[in-house]
């Protein structure tokens, strides 16, 4: 599949406002999954500096110094063109290790995978694994038997039918006990929720933040959209794989990913401080996908 993508993000401050470093992390990756054809970004006011770096996840961070000149808002565009490839997120082998669960990471990867294995709270911060989320875990383990596919099908379709899906574009993910509990929450909340829970599996799952794209129907432009959030876990032999529990499916070639980290605050599209303090600011997004194909040819 082929996209384009227009992504606009404007701050507007209540007084101007002297600007400090910003990150951006609007640039989708390009990987054996997807690919980034073409990509501009607009910034106003323009920054003094701008370096690109790779986080360790591969990500792609613009790191924006400004002036000391004050600004009324800062706007931030978007375009990009991608192109999809997996088409069927099922087509991998499982190591022999990791069929059943719990699986045995070698060692080394498990210590490279610490960070994708602990626990999580609502602020992004690391602790025990959530009792509710623990809970949750066993008894799919006991239901599918241990079976690593099927405790990963499971869940996703346990928080897709049993939780109410709400669209909330601000704030930080619910610890993943009051999703559950609530049986209630946005996209984020899910893929904490299901995080949390393959954790509790000793499954490295990551928060992945990116862009769905209803693939039903003939409709090639899709408008008034938002930010999505699902998760991905690290299967041996297959990799990282994608899971949205707000839909109930494995993450195929509708799916755009834009930033991959442990934590949800580390994948915000944009993380930046204001040197005037006290500032009030209204945030405004436009979000429109145009289909440009339906195959990855």
């Amino acid at each position: 599949m082929r996209y384009q993508i227009f992504h606009q993000i404007i701050y507007q401050y209540d007084r101007p406002t002297v600007l400090d470093l910003h990150r951006i992390q609007m640039r989708p990756v390009s990987n054996v999954a997807q690919s980034l054809r073409q990509f501009s970004l607009q910034i106003s006011p323009m920054p003094e500096l701008l370096v690109e770096n790779v986080e360790l996840d591969g990500n792609a961070v613009l790191q924006s110094w400004f002036s000391e000149q004050p600004t009324q808002a800062l706007s931030i565009q978007m375009i990009a063109e991608v192109e999809t490839y997996r088409s069927n997120p099922f087509l991998y082998r499982l190591d022999p290790r990791a069929v059943t669960l719990p699986i045995d990471y070698p060692a080394s990867l498990a210590h490279s995978l610490h960070p994708y294995l602990t626990g999580l709270v609502s602020g992004g911060g690391l602790q025990a694994i959530d009792p509710t989320a623990m809970q949750l875990a066993q008894e799919i383990w006991l239901s599918t038997q241990g079976d690593l596919v099927g405790f990963l099908s499971e869940l996703n379709q346990q928080i897709y039918h049993q939780c109410e899906y709400s669209v909330r574009d601000t704030g930080s993910p619910y610890p993943p006990g009051i999703t559950w509990q609530q049986k209630a929450g946005s996209c984020r909340d899910y893929a904490v929720l299901f995080m949390e829970t393959c954790r509790a599996m000793g499954l490295a799952s990551r928060f992945v933040s990116g862009y769905h794209v209803n693939s039903e129907g003939d409709q090639t432009l899709q408008e008034n959209l938002h930010l999505h959030a699902w998760c991905e876990v690290y299967l041996p032999g297959a990799g990282w794989r994608g899971y949205d529990p707000a839909h109930g499916v494995a993450v195929a070639d509708n799916y755009i990913t834009l930033f991959a980290a442990p934590t949800p605050r580390d994948t915000a599209p944009i993380v930046g401080s204001r040197k005037t303090k006290g500032v009030q600011s209204q945030l405004h997004y436009q979000l429109k996908i145009q289909i440009l194909a339906g195959d990855a040819g």
